[in-house]
């Protein structure tokens, strides 16, 4: 089975129930908004919230779609920056207890951190802390973080911000013979940063995952699977996921679609990412790619029906037993 290294914002998903939204107003946050907050605004968010239980997991895209990965037995490294602190060593063990090998540097601020505020009538809002996440710098990369046999490197989209990181990440991996993916993260990112992804995507980069408004963005076309084809000449392969509407594979002339999953949606926190997962895992196996494309929908669409990106053992022991049905018919 082939191995895949992810690099990418390392964050901890914090997620707190709360009991009504006036904490909301008093800690200045719109109600369903995800608002970028600083060290010591998220740090009150935190405080004020203490009398409330709280989840923790290791989160960020592309930490989200390396701990699918590694849920599903796949072999997996993951590169990031986190702060000296509880919350910086919380996000090493939670990777490491899933079987991912990390290479994690240390920063000078305060360990990433995304609080997702639920209220009573599910509606979340975030406020997020990028703190040392995005101190990660050309600088930091080395040959030696590239060398461990990695198939494919898995680039999380929101780190076009720091373009000559990102270049060099994808430099280094190709020299290691990987190939690269991309997900393209979000329609804002892609705007502001298109002709970087244009030729990035052209020069470097094998496979491209997207939704539908960051499909139309890069393409400036409304279609998905018009805007799938047009990806799909500027790289091998092109991933557009739709949603409830399931998905669109294009590579060369070979035009697939995929189904989604039924599925009651709570939170389609990690959507995307865990399609991503799945899809990487058919690719691990060199399954055909409508396979790739159903275990993708089966991940994508199990964490939907969850609050946060991550699933419990049941949730995840179905999971398997679908995809084992689904093997056993190859």
């Amino acid at each position: 089975m082939k191995k895949v290294l992810g690099i990418g914002n390392a964050l901890v998903d914090v997620l707190i129930r709360i009991e009504n939204d006036s904490l909301l107003s008093e800690l200045s946050l719109a109600k369903g908004s995800m608002t970028l907050v600083n060290q010591d605004q998220v740090n009150a968010v935190l405080e004020k919230t203490l009398q409330y239980d709280r989840q923790k997991s290791s989160g960020g895209s592309a930490a989200n779609a390396i701990n699918g990965l590694a849920r599903l037995g796949v072999n997996t490294g993951y590169i990031g920056k986190i702060g000296s602190d509880e919350f910086g060593n919380f996000f090493n063990a939670d990777m490491q207890a899933k079987k991912v090998s990390t290479q994690l540097l240390n920063g000078i601020q305060q360990t990433g951190k995304c609080v997702v505020l639920i209220s009573p009538d599910g509606e979340r809002t975030f406020a997020t802390y990028l703190g040392a996440a995005v101190e990660l710098d050309k600088s930091d990369l080395t040959v030696p973080m590239f060398s461990g046999g990695f198939d494919y490197f898995h680039l999380e989209g929101y780190l076009v911000q720091n373009t000559e990181m990102l270049e060099y990440a994808a430099r280094l991996a190709k020299k290691a013979g990987m190939k690269i993916a991309i997900d393209l993260a979000s329609f804002n990112m892609v705007e502001a940063f298109r002709d970087f992804i244009d030729r990035i995507v052209r020069e470097y980069v094998d496979v491209v995952f997207a939704n539908e408004e960051e499909a139309r963005v890069f393409t400036g076309l409304k279609d998905p699977e018009t805007a799938a084809a047009a990806i799909a000449k500027k790289t091998e392969l092109a991933v557009v996921k739709c949603g409830g509407d399931g998905s669109v594979i294009m590579k060369d002339s070979q035009k697939f679609i995929v189904d989604p999953i039924e599925a009651t949606v709570v939170d389609t926190t990690g959507a995307g990412d865990l399609y991503a997962a799945g899809f990487f895992y058919g690719l691990a196996n060199q399954y055909p790619l409508d396979v790739c494309g159903k275990i993708g929908s089966i991940l994508g669409g199990n964490v939907v029906q969850v609050i946060g990106a991550k699933m419990d053992e049941e949730r995840w022991s179905a999971i398997e037993s679908q995809i084992k049905e689904i093997e056993s018919s190859l």
